[in-house]
């Protein structure tokens, strides 16, 4: 998701022993580069990262997580696995002015 969308923030502070989790939509997909071919390195987030209502939350979008995330084959061999905390901080732009067009239409989720 970071890869195609500069605006994203990763945490990056230093790893704990929480597994990063991922939801139904993400499922699959590596958490540095989004590629779905192999899967090989088991995603660990920081403490700060799985406090709270954020446990068990997905890594990449923050909706519920369903499986475990993993850094593809490419991505552990570059060591980006070690490089920190890869939960996103941040909503990003598209899903800010996403928010703010339905508020200023009047749409509301069902």
């Amino acid at each position: 998701m970071s890869k195609h969308h500069p605006d994203l923030i990763m945490c990056r502070k230093q790893a704990g022993i929480a597994i990063g989790r991922v939801c139904e939509k993400c499922d699959g997909k590596c958490v540095i580069c989004d590629s779905y071919v192999r899967p090989v390195t088991l995603v660990r987030i920081c403490d700060e990262c799985n406090y709270g209502s954020f446990q068990g939350r997905c890594v990449i979008c923050g909706s519920p997580g369903v499986s475990d995330a993993y850094y593809c084959a490419n991505c552990t061999r570059a060591e980006k696995d070690r490089d920190g905390c890869p939960k996103i901080v941040n909503l990003g732009s598209s899903k800010t002015d996403l928010f703010y067009e339905r508020k200023k239409f009047g749409f509301r989720k069902r």
